[in-house]
């Protein structure tokens, strides 16, 4: 049998099944705004674009929710380059090098060392880039730059740094925004059920998502915090009384 779970209002089924279309990427269909009848001429009706997505795909259903969330983000602050930038720096260094030791007019065997040299750099490179994506932006999608004074101090000295997670098989999909490079930061935590933003069809509900995402942001912005779980070494223990 198939697991079957319930998002929201909504049942899907999840694993293999059986379409009579096959969706490979968004589609964007068109639906058109009903409104009353007084005396407003047809032409002047408004066309909401809402994509469809496959609920069957995890990994293109937390690709729309994670630029959906980045986009609403920047609306407040700027993103922050520099991490990426280096990413960048590092992949184009390592295919200068594999071009080096693929296009370098030095007849074989006297091209070993070239050869070996560039292989290193090229693995060690890669090496770097690998545990840049594992261990620094591990579930970070988005970074952001400092905020001009305002009203929360923290905004003003610490950027922005926004996490997701969609775990597989999971109808759960948690943001957290705290702030980037400060220790023991602070952070907000919000999980909604994607059937709230997707129905059975697959229709994205882009707007609803957006103003969720907002309402955590003001939360961040006004200092309303969530609270941290305490560690089970901060909790007094009991002592049985004999």
């Amino acid at each position: 049998e198939e697991p079957i779970f319930v998002v929201g209002k909504h049942l899907l089924t999840m694993g293999k099944k059986k379409q009579h279309q096959k969706m490979e990427a968004v589609n964007a269909v068109p639906v058109q705004n009903d409104e009353d009848d007084d005396g407003v001429e047809d032409g002047d009706d408004e066309e909401l674009e809402l994509l469809q997505v496959d609920v069957g795909d995890m990994v293109k259903l937390k690709q729309i929710l994670d630029e959906t969330v980045a986009s609403t983000i920047l609306e407040n602050v700027k993103e922050d380059y520099r991490i990426d930038n280096a990413k960048l720096g590092i992949m184009t260094a390592a295919c200068v090098f594999a071009m080096i030791a693929q296009f370098a007019p030095i007849p074989f065997p006297d091209s070993r060392p070239v050869l070996g040299a560039c292989c290193c750099i090229y693995f060690i490179l890669s090496g770097v880039l690998q545990f840049i994506t594992t261990f620094i932006d591990k579930d970070c999608i988005l970074r952001t730059k400092a905020l001009p004074p305002s009203g929360n101090t923290n905004l003003q000295k610490y950027g922005l740094r926004v996490r997701s997670s969609l775990p597989r098989f999971s109808e759960f999909y948690t943001l957290t925004i705290e702030f980037h490079g400060m220790p023991e930061t602070p952070h907000v935590e919000q999980k909604w059920s994607v059937g709230n933003f997707f129905d059975v069809d697959g229709m994205f509900d882009e707007v609803g998502l957006m103003q969720a995402v907002q309402d955590v942001y003001k939360r961040l912005e006004g200092g309303q915090y969530d609270k941290a779980n305490a560690s089970p070494r901060a909790q007094p223990s009991k002592k049985k009384k004999d």
